[in-house]
């Protein structure tokens, strides 16, 4: 195969195609390949890797927990994300422009957009958070550093304050009774102070100002980065999908030379092989993988929609794919080595301190940080990782809505205006978000983190692999991605795509309604009322694809149901390259030019065109100039 690819594809020219342009100059691609790649990195690994899968990974066995992560990585996450970059990178459209494979399933297209609405809304949320702790870092002390603050109660208990302090003259029992019974002041900041958290989902309180500035902030940062789309973010994306990476390291290398580091990264590495025969353990694998890679969110097929048509995406998944669990991996020392020295120095077990999610992000290490010394530098290189993270995953969100609107619409009016309709959306997203900086906002974001993007993402990826490989067919789908990279997907992808990855998403369904458990936020539990507003939200993105194939049926032609579910079904005329170039074999224009209006033929300004292939080398291969930025790739 390695030969197949390295004769059927020189840096993205397929043998024999010359003097093709392979640029979208009406929809832009990327600048090179390599802003597609960190673009697509930032945008797969986000908060998740970092306080999610470490829990995750010593809850269910530890390093044993290794072996179904990458069993189900091979066999479900890089086919999935294979086939949604191909998808996209073929068509050259959105998530919605790509159902023209089988117009039935545009429903599909839209369930992702709702996905990634809701996800964007609450994701940035998250991103202001991050922003207000990166703020309130930059002192002397860090404000949840002691129990001497106004909002303190007499439950608070410090690890730097006296009465910790002489933990040497308790004994082991003891210290753990009143460790289990503290308040630590990084708790009692974070509920007390920065959420000010009210006692009830159904009693929002007022708004907290300080959340709600930085809110704004978070979105202009995000307007700012995509104000001219990719053209902008494949540049922003080579601070922000790097740096973290850098703080990574500082972060690892600092916590492995803290005393008790070891002792965290053995209770997070230590295999325990009774667990693996536990079916929970491969379905929480399975789940980790699919949510963490971002599969059926529309980001991915957005984002390979920038690419040059001859763009090998095959090399990409697996290189992503890899970066994204092998950075969870990583994550995973940063934080059990600091948790273990902070476990350390309480005297207790690692278990006791191990938390995930927002508990992990603004509670559980912002505490362990303030047993640093200089405390407030590495708050700040923390904070400012979670920034970098969020901002990555948050770009392709809303780029993704953006491009469905704009590819949707379709003509030269929105797409010259495209930054106002970023600007649109960005708006729109900040009010929506502000519900959620009021006293009962961490309530409502658990709650779309934990319905909205669930069990929801997994109905619209079955339905994918469905849609494209047994509607539309699987030799129509191979030969698209052998006309597009030069060869045809290897024998063991197609295994997938056709049976053991929808297989597998199935399990992923069946695990996830079977291990349901109601909502709860440490003591609180969720009303009845406020579990059903999550599943309606769950439902509001999967009932689109429905809505659409009904719809879609009444407006086919046909006598028939029969008839009218197979026009439905078929590919439309302009399915295919976008490019009229590479519109070859059974793409080949066989219709009038009036037909030819759905593919790019000519540039928006006709005049711009003519001086840039004026200037053009008369020969080039089908990448153009971004032949020499493959090769170094």
């Amino acid at each position: 195969m390695a030969d197949k690819c390295s004769e059927g594809l020189l840096n993205g020219a397929v043998p024999g195609e010359r003097g093709k342009q392979d640029k979208s100059v009406k929809r832009g691609n990327w600048g090179n390949q390599i802003e597609f790649v960190l673009t697509s990195v930032g945008y797969a690994v986000g908060l998740g890797n970092v306080w999610r899968f470490p829990y995750l990974c010593y809850r269910n066995g530890g390093g044993a927990f290794m072996f179904p992560y990458f069993i189900m990585l091979v066999f479900c996450g890089i086919p999935l994300f294979f086939m949604e970059l191909s998808f996209g990178q073929f068509a050259s459209q959105g998530c919605l422009g790509v159902w023209r494979v089988s117009p039935m399933f545009k429903g599909v297209g839209y369930g992702m957009m709702v996905v990634s609405t809701y996800i964007g809304i609450y994701y940035n949320v998250v991103i202001c958070i991050a922003f207000y702790y990166f703020f309130v870092s930059m002192t002397r002390v860090l404000p949840w550093t002691y129990c001497s603050n106004p909002w303190n109660t007499p439950d608070c208990a410090g690890v730097l304050d006296g009465n910790i302090s002489s933990r040497a003259a308790l004994n082991l029992t003891h210290l753990l009774n009143t460790t289990q019974k503290r308040t630590s002041p990084s708790e009692e900041y974070w509920r007390r102070y920065v959420l000010q958290l009210s006692d009830d989902i159904g009693n929002l309180g007022e708004v907290r100002l300080p959340l709600l500035g930085c809110l704004g902030v978070s979105w202009v940062v995000v307007f700012l980065c995509l104000i001219k789309g990719v053209k902008s973010s494949g540049k922003v994306v080579y601070f922000t999908a790097t740096f973290p990476y850098v703080v990574l390291t500082i972060l690892f290398v600092r916590g492995i030379t803290l005393e008790g580091a070891v002792t965290g990264i053995m209770y997070y590495l230590t295999p325990q092989w009774d667990k693996i025969l536990n079916a929970k353990v491969w379905g929480d694998a399975a789940s980790q993988i699919f949510y963490s890679l971002g599969c059926a969110w529309g980001g991915l097929i957005t984002m390979a929609s920038y690419n040059k048509f001859h763009n090998n995406c095959y090399r990409d998944s697996i290189i992503i794919s890899i970066t994204n669990c092998a950075t969870s991996v990583y994550a995973g020392f940063v934080i059990f080595s600091i948790l273990g020295f902070m476990a350390n120095h309480l005297g207790v077990d690692v278990s006791k301190v191990a938390d995930h999610g927002p508990g992990l992000a603004f509670v559980a290490y912002p505490e362990a940080l303030t047993l640093l010394p200089i405390s407030p530098l590495w708050s700040i290189l923390f904070f400012f990782m979670l920034i970098l993270l969020g901002l990555g995953t948050q770009f392709c969100l809303l780029e993704t809505l953006v491009t469905a609107i704009v590819d949707e619409v379709g003509n030269e009016w929105i797409i010259r205006r495209k930054t106002f309709v970023t600007l649109g959306v960005a708006v729109a997203g900040f009010l929506l978000g502000v519900p959620l900086t009021t006293q009962a906002g961490i309530y409502w974001l658990l709650l779309m983190d934990n319905y909205a993007a669930s069990f929801s993402l997994v109905i619209i990826s079955c339905i994918m692999c469905v849609a494209i490989m047994y509607i539309y067919g699987h030799r129509n789908y191979f030969k698209d991605i052998e006309m597009m990279l030069g060869f045809p997907p290897p024998l063991f992808f197609q295994i997938c795509w056709r049976f053991i990855s929808p297989a597998i998403i199935f399990f992923i369904l069946i695990f996830t309604v079977i291990q349901y458990r109601p909502i709860s936020y440490n003591e609180y539990v969720y009303p009845t009322w406020a579990i059903s507003i999550g599943f309606l939200m769950a439902l509001s993105s999967v009932i689109c694809i429905p809505i659409y194939a009904i719809y879609k049926v009444c407006r086919s032609e046909g006598d028939t149901l029969l008839e009218r579910l197979k026009n439905a079904t078929k590919a439309s005329k302009d399915w295919g390259p976008a490019l009229a170039e590479h519109r070859s074999g059974r793409y080949a224009p066989a219709f009038s030019p009036s037909t030819e209006s759905h593919l790019e033929v000519q540039p928006l300004q006709p005049e711009k065109g003519q001086s840039e292939a004026a200037a053009a080398s008369p020969v080039q291969g089908s990448n153009g100039s971004a032949h020499s930025q493959d090769s170094r790739l």
